[in-house]
């Protein structure tokens, strides 16, 4: 059984920082991008990163360009989304999800695997 697996949400205060991680099990995705997708009450779900295959090429939100990083550790089978600054605006239940490409892609609709959501508040 595949699962993807969100932790590291939880309650902070605008301006703090928290890494949310996602661990993937039943089968490697080393090979595939991988991306972050979140959704606030009442509101779409809406990209917020991706990666390729290799780590080595990003893509972001403008909404959390230079205040959130994503990379990942393909040994560990396992992405990490560095969230610093946080906003209110933040604030939503956040996704991981693996593609079936390798390189990052945006659109939800290429993304074939999804985490159950881990909640981050930020509280201004």
């Amino acid at each position: 059984q595949v699962q993807l697996v969100e932790s590291g949400g939880g309650l902070v205060q605008a301006g703090d920082s928290l890494r949310l991680s996602c661990a993937a099990s039943g089968r490697t995705f080393s090979n595939n991008a991988m991306g972050w997708f979140r959704q606030a009450p009442g509101k779409e779900r809406e990209f917020v990163a991706t990666i390729n295959w290799s780590g080595s090429t990003t893509l972001y939100a403008d909404s959390v360009k230079g205040r959130f990083t994503f990379y990942r550790v393909n040994a560990k089978n396992t992405v990490y989304l560095q969230m610093n600054s946080l906003k209110p605006e933040d604030t939503a239940v956040y996704y991981c999800a693996a593609s079936v490409t390798s390189s990052g892609t945006y659109y939800p609709s290429q993304y074939n695997y999804w985490g159950q959501g881990t909640q981050v508040t930020v509280s201004s």
